[in-house]
Formats: C-alpha cells, structure tokens, sequence
C-alpha cells in the first residue's frame, strides 16, 4: 500500500511558475515510478511527467516540454514537479500516481 498526498496548487498568472510536491508513504520501496498526470474540466485525465526512481530518467508531454521539470528527492519520498512559464491551457487538478496508487489531487489555475 502506497500513500500519496499532493500539495503546492494555487492560482497564478500566465507566465507564472508553480512547485507541485508529491510525498509518498507507506511501502515506498517498491515504487518503480511516478508520474504527474492532470485532468482539465471536460477532458480526460491526461499523464503530464513522469520519473524512473530508480535510475532519475524522465519523460514529459510534448505540451510541458521545456516548461516543467520533475524531480525527485528519495530522502523525503517525494516527487516534485516545478511548472514554468504557466498557460492558461495548464488549469487542472494534478494528480501524482504510481500503479494503482493515485493521491486526491491539487487544483492548479492559470488565470489573469
């Protein structure tokens, strides 16, 4: 059993930045990755980065590409996922998941 909790949503303006943070508990071991997904009013939930615990390798969406960064710092079980140069397009509740596990999510809106 894995437990996570996200944190760090908020309002912004566009071209603002915003640090998402993902801690895990529980049988935190055994996690082979996690990932950031997000899911926009209307649409389907959609996988937005991910990161290898083991070995750091990371994959983004083409639509994050070169604006958000995923990290991680295993001495805290947490995943961060840092949101640069924020768009309007960027409002959803992110999620962070690994297998099954999913956390309750945080509301992140990109407004001026």
């Amino acid at each position: 059993q894995v437990h996570l909790v996200e944190s760090g949503g908020g309002l912004v303006h566009p071209g603002g930045s915003l640090r998402l943070s993902c801690a895990a508990s529980g049988f935190t071991s055994d996690i082979y990755a996690i990932a950031w997904f997000r899911q926009a009013p209307g649409k389907e939930r959609e996988v937005v980065s991910c990161i290898n615990n083991i070995d750091g390798t990371t994959h983004y969406a083409d639509s994050v590409e070169g604006r958000f960064v995923i990290s991680r710092d295993n001495g805290r079980n947490t995943v961060y996922l840092q949101m640069n140069s924020l768009e309007v397009e960027d409002t959803a509740v992110y999620y962070c998941n690994t297998e099954q596990f999913w956390g309750q999510g945080t509301q992140v809106t990109v407004s001026s």
